[in-house]
């Protein structure tokens, strides 16, 4: 079994959802960035999502957009990002690893290098936000044959017909966004996201995580009654982007008030399920 595959056993077990977190790589800087991978496990974080900054991110919101500004200009760059997952996987050899972000980076890298390289560092899965199914022959059998878990997006958007070529391909779980649109923005309606994801069960075995949109301990709780995950990535960024001083350097007590905000946020997706 996968990192992945693991994690998502060990929550059911458990009889819970998981909380999977968003940061972006290099935001503010790599080593704040790092210092806070570091801690997110501990915190209550069961998936790690970490972003690849890239300089046009089509599907972000304002928060993320300035969060990916602020690693590029950090001089963030994809070698350094999987330096950096080899490093936390010396004291972490158990919390899944997702990188998310656009095909561009990737592409410039080299796909098959890619894969390898990302493997070797410890990363478990990617989401490739901007590669439709129609195009997934870019990258799906090298990560695959790697040992990469491809995530796939689904949408209110993605009716039965095009759900099994959405899905056709995915693996470790399927990251359900909840609204049309960017991230960061408005939040769905639970009874919204249980029909949503009763929908996805039909076609698909893999968990659903679900994210856009939730901010809050009881908006996480509440996607945790009827989704194996909820995910949690601007509301994260928007923190870090208020403990930065006005040159954009991190201030002191950045990393601990994102921890603090995860503990919050991990303690809600636990408490969910219970009487």
């Amino acid at each position: 079994m996968s990192r992945i595959q693991r994690r998502f056993a060990a929550l059911k077990a458990e009889g819970r959802a998981g909380l999977v977190t968003f940061v972006t790589a290099g935001d503010p800087d790599l080593a704040t960035a790092e210092a806070l991978l570091a801690r997110l496990p501990a915190a209550g974080a069961d998936i790690i999502e970490w972003g690849m900054p890239f300089s046009d991110p089509m599907a972000d919101g304002p928060a993320i957009q300035a969060a990916g500004l602020r690693a590029l200009q950090a001089g963030t760059k994809l070698p350094a990002i999987l330096a950096a997952v080899a490093r936390f996987r010396k004291t972490d050899a158990e919390t899944p690893i997702v990188l998310m972000g656009y095909y561009n980076p990737v592409f410039r890298y080299g796909v098959d290098r890619f894969c390898t390289d990302a493997v070797a560092a410890g990363v478990d899965g990617i989401i490739i936000v901007d590669l439709p199914p129609e195009e997934s022959d870019e990258l799906t059998p090298q990560a695959r044959a790697a040992g990469l878990d491809f995530i796939r997006l689904t949408a209110p958007t993605s009716d039965d017909v095009r759900l099994p070529r959405v899905l056709a391909s995915a693996s470790g779980f399927i990251y359900h966004v909840a609204i049309a649109g960017i991230t960061g923005t408005r939040s769905a309606e639970p009874a919204d996201v249980a029909t949503a994801i009763a929908r996805l069960k039909r076609h698909t075995d893999l968990p659903v995580a679900v994210g856009f949109g939730i901010k809050t301990p009881d908006q996480a709780a509440a996607i945790a009654r009827v989704a194996d995950a909820a995910v949690v990535g601007s509301a994260i960024v928007d923190t870090i982007a208020r403990h930065l001083d006005a040159d954009g350097h991190a201030k002191p007590g950045l990393v601990d008030a994102v921890v603090a905000q995860v503990s919050a946020l991990a303690a809600g997706v636990r408490a969910a399920r219970k009487v």
